[in-house]
């Protein structure tokens, strides 16, 4: 199976490690990556653990997520450009047959010896 992430990489050589251990997340970036492929993948743990604890959403936000992110069709994502604690992406996905994105850039933190997503700025 190719990576949701990068299509030129097979899941199991990319984001399939980190969804495995955590701790294998050396950079925001990965991070970044792997939480794209959570959400294609619908893998609402993962995305609860790679999220910090004082932004985590609640239970029922984690079920509206799973509802949604399973409602929409991910297309692809694009890396704008990666710092330290901050990656700028856009995420394409349709959404009653229309195009749409999200473009954001998300800050990074360490919490418990490994990253997580904090917050957009």
């Amino acid at each position: 199976m190719k990576c949701p992430c990068n299509p030129s990489k097979l899941y199991v050589d990319c984001c399939k490690k980190a969804h495995q251990n955590i701790h294998a997340v050396a950079t925001p970036e990965i991070l970044m990556r792997s939480r794209y492929s959570a959400f294609v993948m619908a893998n609402i743990d993962y995305l609860q653990k790679s999220h910090h604890s004082t932004t985590r959403p609640s239970n029922l936000e984690k079920k509206e997520i799973l509802t949604w992110t399973k409602s929409v069709e991910w297309v692809k994502l694009d890396v704008l450009e990666s710092t330290e604690n901050t990656v700028e992406f856009k995420a394409y996905f349709y959404e009653n047959e229309s195009l749409n994105l999200i473009h954001e850039n998300s800050f990074f933190s360490k919490e418990n010896d490994h990253w997580v997503y904090q917050s957009a700025l």
